[in-house]
């Protein structure tokens, strides 16, 4: 093995280490220099590209999931639920979401947020695509500032924001059927919807929220009329069953109609901020259209079962008016009743044709009733028994007055058609009941007996055959006269002889009638008295018979008054 010699080293020797300062750093540290950077850049990048987060509140979570559910606007993802938790109350859920970047326009005030889902109704099925895609929040932009905490609807609008139309508020009494989502008529064209509808401060008042899309909007100004058409309106009249519904829509759903007439005034177009009335139906616009009116009283001495507040007024089966009050009153003095009914006349539904006449319609209806006008009650429906007012001429009925002392002007009246025949029969009846109806049968009966045993007697039965055989020989007689000429005198004087004996025998049973029928017996008084009842009686029932011959209508509407309609 070799020997390694080496030379001790000696400070001399020692080589000198050189220390030098660096100015720029080291290589190592680019590394986490650079990591820093890209973050920083990856953190401003995802701030600058964040969208603001809101917060929506819904009564319900149901089909909302936290990092799942989306917001979208037109099918366009514009959102994401980042979480869902409750309120301090609970009593109400709150989403906390994720908006992209430039959804800042779709916050604003008015912004409606609601859950699209799977919904079935009357109306039919919405939100069937989310059984596959899953439950998602749509979003309608409103047009207010900018906002970051929204509240969501329970149900989707009825009406999107970006369809054309007008917006408008009805006041009405009741709702009915009508709901959101009804539809609004014009001339039987779906034309809008309604939106909502809320209680007034009276809590009496309903305001409905409605909305008419282009271009019906444009039809609708200052003097158009709504009316309700929900369900089915039945109406039974003297022209029979009549029923109307406008479409089967508005017969489940219920519904509005509206119309604008036309007029030569004029009218606002701009009907923001107006109010208008819902009527009952389209009847009852034509009535309200008919402003002054003027009451009067009637006092009606029979029943008045069938009568009702709002029957109508008829002149000539025209409509002139209505029933305005009914009423009992009761007078303690003397304790009787009457019947006082108020009517309303419309003097605008009358058309003058003078135009210079300025007489007033009290002056022109005192000097109808000193011509004949009469008020009476007549039937407007046998199948109802339903009552009307009818006014019309009776110049020969007299003029019956209360004279009650009340502020309206009184009408006179007269009984009804009916009322007055079944007065009339009444007192036929009455006259029949005063005959002694058995007595005129005894007598009767007595005098058919009478006459049947003057009939029986044997005596008549012997002198019809004697007649009968002096026939027999007078014919024989004559046949043989005839044939022979010579015994013409013996065979005439036998003849002769024969029928002065059967003249005899007739003659004494024409002896026993007049003696039974002789005058001033009682069996004659009797049958003239009979004979007359008798021949009274069947007058008045022939005089009833004519009548019904003549009328058979008068059994239902009564005896028609001459000179009346």
């Amino acid at each position: 093995m070799k020997e390694l010699h080496t030379e001790p080293v000696t400070p001399a020797t020692a080589p000198v280490p050189v220390i030098k300062n660096r100015s720029w750093p080291s290589v190592v540290w680019l590394i986490p220099l650079i990591t820093a950077l890209i973050g920083g850049w990856l953190i401003v990048k995802t701030i600058s590209e964040k969208g603001p987060q809101i917060e929506i509140t819904f009564k319900t979570a149901e089909g909302i999931e936290a990092g799942k559910t989306k917001i979208k606007y037109k099918e366009i993802e514009i959102g994401m639920v980042e979480s869902v938790h409750f309120s301090k109350d609970f009593s109400h859920i709150i989403l906390k979401a994720d908006m992209e970047k430039g959804s800042a326009p779709f916050l604003r005030r008015g912004t409606h947020f609601w859950v699209v889902k799977p919904r079935l109704s009357l109306r039919g099925a919405t939100g069937l695509n989310t059984l596959l895609s899953g439950s998602y929040i749509e979003i309608e932009p409103g047009q207010g500032a900018f906002q970051k905490h929204f509240e969501g609807l329970d149900k989707p609008p009825v009406v999107k924001a970006d369809v054309d139309g007008t917006k408008i508020m009805i006041l009405a009494e009741k709702l009915n059927s009508i709901d959101t989502g009804s539809p609004i008529y014009y001339q039987g064209i779906l034309a809008g919807e309604i939106l909502g509808w809320e209680l007034g401060n009276d809590r009496k008042s309903i305001f409905i929220h409605a909305f008419v899309k282009a271009p019906y909007n444009r039809l609708v100004k200052s003097n158009t009329r709504f009316w309700n058409i929900s369900g089915m309106d039945v109406s039974i009249g003297s022209e029979g069953i009549s029923v109307r519904t406008e479409s089967l829509q508005s017969l489940l759903y219920g519904g509005i109609a509206f119309e604008t007439p036309d007029t030569l005034e004029q009218v606002k177009e701009n009907v923001d901020g107006l109010v208008f009335t819902l009527h009952d139906d389209y009847q009852s616009i034509q009535e309200e259209s008919f402003i002054k009116k003027i009451t009067f009283i009637l006092f009606f001495e029979g029943s008045v079962r069938g009568l009702s507040v709002g029957a109508p007024v008829e002149f000539k089966g025209i409509k002139i008016g209505m029933v305005k009050d009914v009423r009992l009153e009761f007078n303690g003095d003397d304790a009787s009743f009457r019947i006082p009914v108020l009517i309303e006349i419309e003097p605008g539904r009358v058309i003058s044709q003078n135009e210079g006449d300025n007489a007033t319609l009290f002056q022109t209806l005192n000097l109808l009733v000193d011509r004949g006008l009469r008020a009476r009650l007549q039937t407007g429906s046998l199948l109802t028994g339903q009552l009307y007012v009818d006014l019309g001429m009776h110049p020969d009925t007299p003029v019956r007055m209360v004279n009650a002392g009340t502020p309206y002007p009184e009408l006179p009246t007269i009984p009804a058609n009916l009322e007055q025949m079944t007065t009339s029969v009444k007192n036929i009846l009455a006259r029949m009941e005063k005959l002694n109806i058995d007595k005129i049968g005894s007598e009767l009966l007595k005098t058919l007996q009478g006459a049947n045993q003057l009939i029986n007697k044997p005596e008549l039965a012997d002198a019809v055959e004697d007649f009968q055989a002096s026939l027999q020989l007078l014919k024989n007689v004559l046949h043989k006269l005839d044939q022979h000429v010579e015994p013409l005198t013996m065979n005439l004087e036998t003849a002769i002889g024969a029928g002065h004996e059967a003249l005899q025998k007739a003659q004494v049973t024409l002896g026993l009638v007049d003696e039974v029928l002789k005058p001033g017996s009682p069996l004659q008084f009797r049958f003239i008295e009979l004979t007359s009842e008798l021949a009274e009686m069947a007058r008045s029932i022939r005089t009833l018979v004519d009548m019904f011959e003549r009328h058979p209508n008068a059994i239902l509407f009564g005896k028609t008054v001459p000179g009346g309609k």
